[in-house]
């Protein structure tokens, strides 16, 4: 990571704020830097790559992010390693028929079923269980347990440093100095980046930045690992409180393309 850590931006948490609706879809759609932002081959991407670690604060981070090149990477030959931070639990504190014992079995059995959408049934997988929302306490035992399971050839995707959510911006961290300390290629994904920050300042936040167009036919099946993450669209009974990923920040990651920062 080089240029994405900008003083403005890195200074001003009021910035990073993930409340409301946040930028709509359209602003990004109008947005000629994104229009106009290189197209990188996954071939290009993965090249001397022997396997790609995604590391996902909340299970659906990953999918939602990065789902098409997971995808991509796992068919073109290479491993995929897929780490779990959380376990995404404490979602709905206010739903007393969603405590978070149910919850973090009906996440992991939700990752389950996207990752196969993905033909990735047979992918790896780790599980930090770290509590949901208290990342930050444990990012020295993060970038340990990340040492203890990076190698040569492996490419690092991370959740974007400045992210705006303390679990993301934890893990982005512990995964950047665990990249350097291994010597590890690393780019990071953007989440709730999408949701707080002004495109008209992308430009300047997220310089190197680089697209990866997704072929329709991968693309319906992101689209259909998405739906699988009943509990955060709201898909679900007994939820009387409005979703974690209602349509609005939905269409951010129905895209024929993904993001990745350099």
């Amino acid at each position: 990571m080089a240029s994405v850590n900008k003083p403005a931006i890195n200074a001003d948490a009021e910035l990073r704020r993930i409340e409301g609706d946040g930028v709509p879809e359209q602003a990004w759609r109008e947005s000629a830097w994104l229009r106009e932002l290189p197209t990188e081959d996954p071939e290009h991407l993965f090249a001397g790559v022997q396997r790609l670690v995604v590391v996902s604060p909340h299970p659906d981070d990953e999918v939602l992010a990065c789902g098409g090149l997971m995808a991509s990477a796992h068919a073109s030959g290479r491993e995929v390693l897929v780490i779990s931070v959380t376990d995404g639990e404490a979602c709905y504190p206010d739903q007393p028929d969603w405590p978070p014992e149910r919850l973090r079995d009906a996440r992991q059995l939700e990752l389950d079923r996207a990752l196969e959408r993905l033909g990735l049934a047979e992918t790896p997988r780790i599980a930090w269980h770290v509590g949901d929302g208290a990342v930050a306490a444990h990012e020295a035992d993060l970038q340990r347990w990340l040492r203890a399971v990076l190698r040569d050839g492996d490419l690092l995707l991370a959740p974007w440093h400045l992210d705006g959510h303390p679990d993301h911006e934890a893990v982005g961290r512990a995964c950047a100095q665990a990249a350097a300390a291994c010597g590890c290629g690393l780019r990071e994904y953007p989440v709730w980046g999408w949701h707080w920050l002004d495109p008209a300042v992308a430009p300047r936040v997220w310089e190197g930045a680089s697209r990866f167009a997704l072929a329709p036919s991968l693309l319906l099946r992101k689209r259909q690992a998405i739906e699988e993450f009943v509990t955060q669209t709201g898909a679900v009974r007994e939820l009387t409180a409005p979703p974690i990923l209602p349509e609005y920040v939905l269409r951010r990651f129905q895209r024929d393309y993904e993001v990745l920062l350099s």
